[in-house]
């Protein structure tokens, strides 16, 4: 279990560090703000409820997934944009509630299969 941990914060880094850095870094002007928009409002979103759903499947090893990869958001967001931008702790609270939610829909579900294949 341990490495498939240590994959889902490699990828984690990857989007919420390397992928803010790589549009400040490459993308100027309004293309950066482009860049940063589909990020805020699409990848990090939905990479949010993929790895909550993932944590969802062995929450008591997982749980904390949700979680660091909300902080590496507010990280990457205040090391490359604005350092103590509060508007970027909002995204933050809100990618990990949506984190958290896929999570404890996952484990119902994981529980309820389980359920149904032992009767």
């Amino acid at each position: 279990m341990k490495k498939i941990g240590i994959l889902w914060l490699t990828i984690s880094i990857v989007i919420m560090l390397i992928l803010p850095w790589l549009a400040v870094t490459f993308v100027k002007d309004d293309g950066g703000m482009a860049i940063s928009f589909l990020l805020f409002f699409g990848l990090n979103p939905i990479y949010s409820i993929i790895i909550g759903a993932f944590a969802g499947k062995d929450m008591k090893h997982l749980w904390n997934l949700p979680v660091i990869s909300a902080i590496l958001f507010l990280m990457g967001t205040w090391i490359f944009f604005d350092m103590g931008e509060m508007a970027f702790v909002m995204y933050m609270v809100i990618y990990l509630i949506i984190g958290i939610l896929a999570m404890l829909v996952s484990m119902l579900v994981n529980k309820k299969r389980k359920g149904e294949m032992k009767i």
